[in-house]
C-alpha cells in the first residue's frame, strides 16, 4: 500500500479549470494574474472591456509552463489626432505590448504553483511590470496571492526605448520597494460556471504614463475589490462579466483552440483498386494507384524479388504521411513474391528521402502488429540519396498553378490604425528539368486602403514598402529558380528575376546537414535592384549605390524533442548594416508554426532617429490550409507582424528558403503521433 501511495504524494496538480484570461489576456482573474498558465499547445484570442480600456489580445503556450501574451490596449476617449495633424484619422491612443509568464513550479499536493510574469519589458512600457505569484487549488476553489511592481506597484516604470528592462532581475531592491500585494479567489462549482473576487492594488491616479489617467483617474478609484463571473457555454468559448473598481462593469469574450488538433478532421479517401485493373502489368497498377492517391512523377522498377518506386508528393503536408499512404498502396497491390521494397520521394525531381523495408514488415505494420516507431526501427530511412530511378516516369508534372485568398493588414500608421487589403493571389509554374522552376505570380485586390502619412526615410530599403502595397494589381514575381543536390547532402540554389514585390536580381544559397539533420549550415547572398512601383517590369535608377547586396552565414539548430528550431542569419543586410537576426520557431502536430525574431546589427550607418539603435523584431504564424479543408494540402498561409517603418536587419523575400526546403522534405523525426498515421 505504501508503494502505491508514494507516487500520489508526489503527483502534480493541473491548472485546469482555472486557466481563463483576465481583462488584458493573461491567465488570471480580472485585473490581476494568477500562477496558472495555458496548457501546452493552446492558443487564445479575445477582447476585453472595462471603461476606459478596450483590450484586444492573443496568448499561446508553445512550451509547458510558458505563456506568451500579446495585447493592444485602446484608451477610449483619448483621440490622438486632436493636437497632431499627422495623426488625424488614427483614433484613440493604442498601446502595444508583449508579456511573458513562466510557471517555474507546478502545483503539488502540499505546495502551490509559482509563476514569474514580465509585462511589457520593451519600448514605451505604459503598462509594464513584473510579478511573482502563487496559486493553490482546494477544489472547487483556487486561491492566489502575488507581489508586483510597475502597473501593480506604487509608481509607473520608465520607458526603455530599444533596451529591455526587467527591474526584478536588474534592480531587485527597487522592485521590492515598489511592489504591492494582489490576490483573489476563483470558485468553480460546475464546468461551465465560476465566480471570482480579487484585490486589485493598481493606483490608477499615479500611473502618469497612462494616456487615460488625466481624464478618468484624477482621484483614487472607489474600491480595490473586483467581483466577476465566468460562463463557458462551449469548450472553446467563454464570457466574463464583472463589476470592477467600485464603479465600472466589464466584459471579456475569449476563444480558445488547441494548436495540436485539427479544426476539421482530415479524411483522404484511401485508394482501393478496382477489379478490372488487377490484371494489368504490376508497374502500371502501382503508377495508377499512386497517381489517384496524390503523387506525380511516378517511376517503378522491378528486379526479381525487389521493387523500387519513385514518386513526388503533391498532396500531403507531411512527407512521412505521404510515405505512409504510398506504402499502403503498395501493400494492397504487391504480390507475395516481392520481398524487398525501396521508396524514394522526390521534390522537383530531386530525390530527397529513401525508405527501405521488407514486405513482411510492411504487412505487419498495415495489420497493426507493429506501431510506427517499431516499423521504422525495422526499416531504413535515409536522406543521403542522390540518383533518380532509371525507369519510365509516368504522370510527369511539368506545369502547376494555384490561387488562394489573400488578406494583408497594415497596422498603426498615423493616418489610421487599421488598414489593409483583401483579394486573390495566383501563380503558375513550369518545371522543365530536374530542380528547375520558372514561376509567374500576380495579385489583385478588391479592397485596398493602404496608405501612409509617414514621410520617407533617407535611402529606404523596406520602409518604402507602402508604395508597393497601395497598388491594387501587382506582379509579385517573375523568376527562374534552380535547386541542386550533390554528394554529402550539399544543396545549392540560384534564383534570378523579379524575386519579390520590391526587389529584382540574383539570389544564391548553399546549405548542408550536420549531425543527422540536427544542424543545418550554409551561406547565401543576393545582388538586387529595386523595382519601380509604378511599372511592374521596370527597375528604378536612383537607388542607394544603384544596387543592394546581402551576404550571410546561416545556421539552424533543430530541437526535435521540443518540435522547435532556432535560425541565426549573420552577415550583411540590405541597407549595409552588419550583424545577426535570431529566429525561434515552434511547430505543432497539425502543421501550425509560430515564430519570433530579434536582430542585433550595427545601425551606425543610419542617420535618422528611427533606425539608429533599432533592433528589428516581429512575430509570425504559418497556418496550413489543411486545417480548414477536411483533406490534406501542402498550401501554407503565413501572417507576420513587424514594424514596416524600419530598414534595420532587412533581407529580400525568398520564394524557396533552402533550410525550409531541406527540413520539410527530409525530416526524419518519428514519434507516437507521427504524421505517417495521421
Amino acid at each position: 500500500m505504501a508503494l502505491l501511495l508514494f507516487p500520489q504524494n508526489l503527483a502534480f496538480a493541473g491548472d485546469a479549470p482555472f486557466t481563463s484570461p483576465n481583462n488584458w489576456g493573461a491567465t488570471g482573474l480580472m485585473e490581476t494574474p494568477t500562477a496558472r498558465v495555458l496548457e501546452n499547445g493552446k492558443f487564445r484570442v479575445g477582447v476585453g472591456y472595462v471603461d476606459p480600456y478596450l483590450y484586444y489580445y492573443g496568448a499561446v503556450s508553445p512550451l509547458r509552463g510558458l505563456e506568451i501574451d500579446g495585447r493592444i490596449t485602446e484608451e477610449l476617449g483619448t483621440e490622438v489626432g486632436k493636437d497632431n495633424p499627422t495623426w488625424q484619422g488614427y483614433g484613440n491612443n493604442k498601446d502595444k505590448a508583449v508579456d511573458l509568464k513562466y510557471q517555474f513550479l507546478r502545483e503539488g499536493k502540499y505546495w502551490p504553483a509559482l509563476a514569474l510574469g514580465i509585462m511589457d519589458p520593451h519600448g514605451t512600457r505604459v503598462y509594464a511590470g513584473q510579478y511573482l505569484v502563487a496559486s493553490k487549488q482546494i477544489f472547487p476553489f483556487d486561491f492566489t496571492i502575488g507581489l508586483g511592481n510597475g502597473r501593480f506597484g506604487k509608481a509607473p516604470l520608465a520607458r526603455s526605448d530599444e533596451a529591455i528592462k526587467v527591474e526584478l532581475f536588474q534592480n531587485p531592491r527597487e522592485w521590492w520597494n515598489d511592489a504591492q500585494v494582489f490576490g483573489g479567489i476563483e470558485f468553480h462549482p460546475t464546468h461551465w460556471l465560476s465566480f471570482m473576487v480579487e484585490y486589485n492594488p493598481i493606483k490608477y491616479e499615479a500611473q502618469t504614463q497612462d494616456p487615460a489617467r488625466n481624464r478618468y483617474f484624477k482621484d483614487p478609484v472607489p474600491s480595490k475589490i473586483n467581483f466577476g463571473m465566468r460562463v463557458k457555454p462551449f469548450d472553446w468559448a467563454q464570457l466574463d462579466l464583472s463589476y470592477q473598481r467600485g464603479n465600472q462593469f466589464g466584459a471579456n469574450l475569449a476563444l480558445c483552440f488547441n494548436l495540436d488538433n485539427q479544426l476539421i478532421p482530415i479524411f483522404d479517401m484511401p485508394y482501393k483498386e478496382q477489379e478490372q485493373y488487377r490484371y494489368n502489368p504490376l508497374a502500371e497498377r502501382i503508377s495508377r494507384g499512386l497517381y489517384l492517391s496524390g503523387f506525380r512523377d511516378i517511376g517503378v522498377k522491378i528486379s526479381g524479388s525487389e521493387i523500387r518506386v519513385q514518386a513526388a508528393n503533391v498532396r500531403y503536408f507531411y512527407n512521412m504521411k505521404a510515405m505512409g499512404v504510398l506504402l499502403k498502396v503498395l501493400d494492397q497491390i504487391l504480390p507475395s513474391e516481392i520481398q524487398k521494397i525501396q521508396v524514394v520521394l522526390t521534390e522537383r525531381g530531386i530525390p530527397m528521402i529513401s525508405f527501405s523495408t521488407l514486405r513482411d514488415d510492411l504487412r505487419g505494420f498495415q495489420t497493426e502488429v507493429f506501431k510506427v516507431p517499431d516499423f521504422v526501427s525495422l526499416s531504413r530511412l535515409q536522406t543521403n540519396v542522390y540518383s533518380t530511378l532509371d525507369a519510365k516516369i509516368l504522370h510527369r508534372r511539368y506545369f502547376d498553378y494555384g490561387i488562394k485568398p489573400e488578406f494583408q493588414t497594415f497596422l498603426n500608421d498615423p493616418s489610421g490604425f487599421f488598414k489593409g487589403r483583401a483579394g486573390v493571389a495566383t501563380w503558375v509554374s513550369l518545371q522543365p528539368w530536374k530542380g528547375a522552376n520558372f514561376t509567374v505570380g500576380a495579385e489583385a485586390y478588391a479592397w485596398n486602403d493602404i496608405s501612409s502619412s509617414v514621410p520617407s526615410f533617407p535611402n529606404p530599403v523596406r520602409s518604402d514598402i507602402v508604395n508597393y502595397l497601395e497598388k491594387d494589381v501587382a506582379v509579385s514575381n517573375v523568376m527562374f529558380e534552380q535547386i541542386l543536390k550533390t554528394r554529402y547532402e550539399i544543396y545549392g540554389k540560384v534564383a534570378a528575376g523579379l524575386l519579390e514585390i520590391e526587389y529584382a536580381g540574383l539570389d544564391a544559397e548553399m546549405a548542408t546537414t550536420l549531425l543527422g539533420g540536427r544542424i543545418l549550415a550554409g551561406v547565401g547572398g543576393s545582388l538586387v535592384k529595386k523595382r519601380d512601383p509604378s511599372n511592374p517590369f521596370k527597375l528604378t535608377n536612383n537607388d542607394w549605390d544603384d544596387n543592394y547586396k546581402t551576404a550571410f552565414f546561416n545556421t539552424r539548430v533543430n530541437f526535435q524533442a521540443l518540435e522547435m528550431y532556432v535560425d541565426v542569419k549573420a552577415g550583411r543586410f540590405l541597407a549595409g548594416d552588419k550583424g545577426a537576426r535570431v529566429t525561434v520557431t515552434k511547430s505543432f502536430l497539425n502543421g501550425v508554426q509560430l515564430a519570433a525574431w530579434y536582430s542585433f546589427t550595427d545601425t551606425s550607418i543610419f542617420t535618422d532617429q528611427y533606425n539608429n539603435g533599432y533592433h528589428d523584431k516581429g512575430i509570425s504564424i504559418s497556418i496550413p490550409l489543411r486545417l480548414f479543408l477536411g483533406r490534406d494540402s501542402r498550401t501554407l498561409y503565413t501572417y507576420s507582424i513587424s514594424p514596416w517603418t524600419r530598414d534595420v536587419a532587412q533581407d529580400i523575400g525568398h520564394r524557396t528558403a533552402l533550410f525550409d526546403f531541406i527540413g520539410r522534405n527530409t525530416n526524419r523525426f518519428v514519434h507516437k503521433d507521427s504524421p505517417m498515421i495521421r
